[in-house]
């Protein structure tokens, strides 16, 4: 309660000033003048629903506005005074806020970059710039098997659980899709009863929990899987092998933090440790997950399936296309997820220092498929501190399909970056279980902001990609993005012609991962698997 001090002191001054003047003492109008208007202030700030921190924050967040306000400089300075803190920049962060807020998106006094620096990215033009509507964005998932594809937005919301976001923050969020018409990812934490009330459209992510479709001893339920993924407002089913901020990790969400609520969503006991484990039990060798892919699409009625993984060891995956040649047997998307990804919680030598960064993934496996001569099987998704059009265009330029932003829809309903997701006590409501705090995000407020971003966003790229001379997302060549390096962190811009890894004369930097693969487990081969290897082979998920 220690926010709302400011509000009850102003309070009780007016309760003081009038007690001055009840005993004749004309310094109650004085007391009276100061604590009177903030008082006023304070009750504004609790009953208004643009600003959530006004809300949680009475009287004493204004001075983060009266800062702000002063001097570009000082603004600059209280966003990036601590660049670990913010690692997103203020061009970045205010960006997303003006298009959440409808207001003007032009800055002044050009590129805020310095476009001569190690890193610079920069796209080509054309002198015949064409128009593109934004509304036409759209690419449909769904692979030969899938008997409901699903037409999806190039921009939709990434996997962000309830329970790690608020019941008011997940209705904002998918109120938000359902007013733009895009898709909101569930995160591995189950379908809550607040991503159902606004109608939105669900892309369900199963990790290896199985919340919401498992058993008591945590194992997979296909009964109940069936009973929900039957729901219309499921559009995808997206299993999760592992998140770009935390690969290869598990997690734990504490008993006390298992509320009823959440006990319904996940389908686990209330106030017990709720595990994540670090990998599935569901399946531990290529095929098994192949087989498991399929198997959800057929008790979904045919809806599409995928997977999402932070690329780790190279011949892993390509043990899983193996795998799906020799099935013959297809995922309908796959999301790749940057190591850059966020999250509420995760061991610093995770986050910093584990998996592939989104440009060297998406280049990755998007030239496995390619050399698999299966990219025309599968759809790529993309998600890794995604927040503009430009963004969205690296990722299509380096094979995406589709792109997923969680970052910039949390700071669309006014997430600022204050750290402190994993102490429940989130300042704007956004990552906290705390009734009160999570009152102050006001979901149709919120709910707006995220339609706003979403379409702004997609209008800024529809013009950049107008401004290149093209008319849809596809078009977009690796050629046409010029990089200011000579190559990526860990993959270069070796490009694989179609079915160049199954036959020889293959760049040795893919076809050594490619020899050491193999679609009967994510072991390394170096030599043709025997089933007594297989069976020897401890269990192993990606």
């Amino acid at each position: 309660m220690g926010r709302f001090f400011a509000f009850f002191g102003v309070a009780a001054g007016v309760g003081v000033g009038f007690l001055f003047l009840v005993f004749g003492s004309a310094i109650g109008w004085w007391v009276l003048a100061v604590s009177a208007p903030l008082t006023a202030l304070g009750i504004y700030d609790l009953l208004q629903a643009r600003h959530t921190l006004w809300r949680n924050y009475p009287i004493i967040s204004h001075m983060r506005w009266l800062f702000e306000g002063i001097r570009p400089e000082i603004r600059q300075y209280l966003i990036e005074s601590d660049a670990d803190a913010f690692p997103f920049n203020r061009e970045q962060r205010s960006l997303v806020y003006q298009r959440a807020k409808n207001e003007l998106q032009t800055i002044p006094f050009g590129t805020q970059q310095d476009v001569y620096s190690t890193g610079y990215t920069f796209f080509s033009h054309s002198m015949v710039p064409e128009h593109v509507d934004p509304a036409s964005l759209r690419v449909t998932v769904g692979g030969p098997s899938c008997t409901q594809p699903y037409n999806c937005s190039l921009l939709n919301i990434s996997a962000m659980s309830f329970g790690s976001l608020s019941a008011n923050a997940i209705s904002a969020l998918n109120r938000g899709a359902a007013m733009g018409g895009f898709a909101h990812d569930t995160g591995e934490g189950g379908i809550s009863k607040y991503h159902r009330e606004n109608g939105g459209d669900i892309i369900w992510e199963i990790g290896s929990g199985y919340f919401g479709c498992r058993t008591k001893d945590g194992r997979f339920c296909p009964d109940t899987f069936k009973e929900k993924a039957a729901d219309t407002q499921i559009k995808m089913i997206e299993i999760k092998l592992s998140q770009g901020a935390k690969p290869g990790h598990g997690g734990m969400l504490p008993g006390a933090k298992v509320t009823q609520e959440i006990s319904e969503a996940r389908g686990v006991p209330v106030g017990v440790d709720c595990i994540s484990p670090a990998a599935h039990s569901a399946f531990s060798t290529p095929l098994g997950l192949v087989d498991f892919i399929q198997q959800l699409r057929d008790l979904s009625g045919g809806k599409p399936v995928g997977f999402k993984l932070c690329v780790g060891h190279r011949r892993e995956f390509m043990a899983m296309v193996k795998a799906m040649l020799e099935r013959d047997c297809y995922p309908d998307f796959i999301v790749v997820d940057g190591k850059e990804g966020g999250t509420g919680a995760a061991p610093v030598e995770f986050s910093n220092s584990l998996g592939l960064p989104l440009r060297d993934g998406l280049h990755f496996v998007n030239m496995t498929l390619i050399g698999a001569g299966i990219r025309d099987r599968i759809k790529i998704g993309a998600s890794g501190k995604i927040v503009s059009g430009a963004d969205m265009a690296r990722a299509f330029a380096l094979g995406a399909d589709w792109c997923n932003s969680a970052r910039g829809f949390m700071f669309s309903i006014g997430c600022i970056q204050a750290r402190a997701c994993h102490t429940n006590r989130c300042p704007t409501g956004v990552a906290t279980q705390d009734q009160m705090r999570q009152s102050g995000l006001h979901v149709g407020d919120k709910a707006r902001r995220v339609a706003n971003f979403h379409g702004n966003t997609l209008l800024g790229f529809a013009e950049m990609l107008g401004a290149m001379g093209l008319t849809s997302s596809d078009q977009i060549t690796l050629n046409m993005i010029n990089f200011r390096e000579p190559h990526l962190s860990g993959t270069s811009m070796l490009t694989l012609e179609e079915g160049q890894l199954l036959r020889d004369g293959c760049p040795e930097e893919y076809a050594v991962h490619w020899r050491r693969a193999a679609a009967e487990t994510f072991r390394r081969v170096d030599s043709p698997v025997s089933q007594a290897m297989i069976d020897n082979a401890a269990p192993h998920a990606s």
